[in-house]
C-alpha cells in the first residue's frame, strides 16, 4: 500500500515483510481531514504500525492526535502521578521509576527501568478491554541504544499449522501483571500493583474487531497461565506460542529519534522495550496515551471475564499506600 501525495499530502511507505511502515507528508500536531484520518487508520489496520518522524508534539498535540482513534484511557493502571492537566499522558522515564520505588526498584527491577513489564508485551492485557491503540512519542533519546520491536500476532496465528490453529482456537488464559511472575513481598512496587490488581481472563485467539483477522493474544509480560489445563501443559502451550510471536520474521525494529511517534494496533501486535540501556548512563523519555478497548472475543464468542479490578477507562483511579 503506497498512498500517493498528490491524493492525499500522505506516504505509507511498508518497512518490514509482515509489519510496520512509514508514514510522511503529515503534520500530526495540525488539525485532520477525514480522509486523512481514514487512510492512517487503514494503514494502521494493515500494518499494524505506523512510524513518523520529526514531529513537534506537545501533551496536548499528542491527546489531540490520539483521539484520533479514539477515547483515551486514563494514564496507566499503576500511575498516580500524570502530567499536570494531562491525566491522559503516561511518562515512560527511568528517572519515574526511582522517585516512586526508591533504589530498590532499580536495583531488583532493573529490567523494568523503560517499562512496567519486562520483555514481550501488549499493553495492559491484565485488563479486560485493554487498549485499542497505543501513540508513544519520543522526547529524550539515547545516541545509542534504546530501539523498541513489534511483532505481528496475526501473521503468528496464520504461522501455526491448521491443527494447531484449530487448537488453540478454543482455549483461555489469565492475565496479570507481572504474568507468571507477579511481584510479591512488601516492596512499594509489589504493594503498587497488588493495591491497583487487574487480573482478567482472554481468548487465546481474538477476533480483531474491525478486520476480522485472528491473532494471538498471550505475552509473556502479562500471560500467568492457560485456564483449565495442567500447569506442565499450561507451560508447553505457552512456550509453543512464545516461540511463533517473537520468530523475527513477524518483527520490525525502530530507532527513535527526538519527534519520532509510534502508533500501533494493541489487538494485535506485541512489543518488546529495550533491553540494552541499563549498563550505561543515559536518559529516554517517551509519552504515551491509550485509546479505550473492548473485550477481545474468540473464534467461539468468548468474551473476556474480569478476574479482579474493573476495565480501564479515562476516569481510572490509582490506589496509592
Amino acid at each position: 500500500m503506497t498512498i500517493a501525495p498528490e491524493q492525499t499530502g500522505l506516504t505509507v511507505r511498508p518497512v518490514a515483510g509482515h509489519i510496520g511502515a512509514d508514514v510522511t507528508g503529515i503534520d500530526l500536531a495540525g488539525p485532520l481531514d477525514t480522509t486523512t484520518v481514514e487512510q492512517l487508520t487503514a494503514a494502521l489496520h494493515r500494518y499494524k504500525v505506523i512510524f513518523f518522524r520529526g514531529q513537534e508534539l506537545d501533551h496536548a498535540a499528542q491527546i489531540r492526535f490520539g483521539r484520533t482513534f479514539g477515547e483515551l484511557t486514563y494514564a496507566h493502571p499503576h500511575d498516580e502521578a500524570p502530567p499536570e492537566g494531562h491525566p491522559e499522558i503516561f511518562t515512560i522515564d527511568p528517572e519515574r521509576y526511582k522517585q516512586r520505588y526508591g533504589d530498590e526498584a532499580v536495583n531488583a527491577q532493573r529490567r523494568r527501568k523503560y517499562s512496567y513489564v519486562a520483555g514481550w508485551h501488549t499493553d495492559v492485557t491484565a485488563a479486560v478491554n485493554p487498549p485499542a491503540v497505543s501513540v508513544l512519542r519520543a522526547e529524550v533519546v539515547p545516541e545509542i541504544g534504546g530501539d523498541t520491536t513489534w511483532t505481528n500476532l496475526v501473521a503468528a496465528y496464520e504461522g501455526l499449522s491448521a491443527p494447531i490453529r484449530s487448537f488453540v482456537d478454543g482455549l483461555r488464559a489469565e492475565h496479570r501483571y507481572g504474568g507468571d511472575e507477579a511481584p510479591k513481598g512488601d516492596t512499594a512496587y509489589a504493594r503498587r500493583i497488588n493495591d491497583n490488581l487487574l487480573v482478567s481472563v482472554h481468548p487465546v485467539v481474538r477476533v480483531h474487531p474491525v478486520t476480522g483477522q485472528r491473532a494471538l493474544f498471550v505475552n509473556p509480560g502479562f500471560t500467568s497461565h492457560i485456564v483449565d489445563v495442567e500447569p506442565r501443559e499450561s507451560r508447553a502451550i505457552l512456550d509453543l506460542l512464545y516461540a511463533e510471536i517473537t520468530r523475527p520474521e513477524y518483527t520490525v525494529r525502530f530507532r527513535w529519534e527526538p519527534g519520532s511517534v509510534a502508533v500501533w494496533d494493541n489487538r494485535a501486535t506485541a512489543h518488546l522495550a529495550p533491553g540494552d540501556l541499563a549498563h550505561l548512563d543515559v536518559r529516554r523519555t517517551l509519552h504515551r496515551v491509550t485509546v479505550i478497548g473492548d473485550r477481545p472475543v474468540g473464534p467461539d464468542g468468548f468474551s473476556s471475564e474480569i478476574v479482579a479490578g474493573r476495565p480501564f477507562t479515562a476516569d481510572h483511579a490509582v490506589v496509592v499506600d
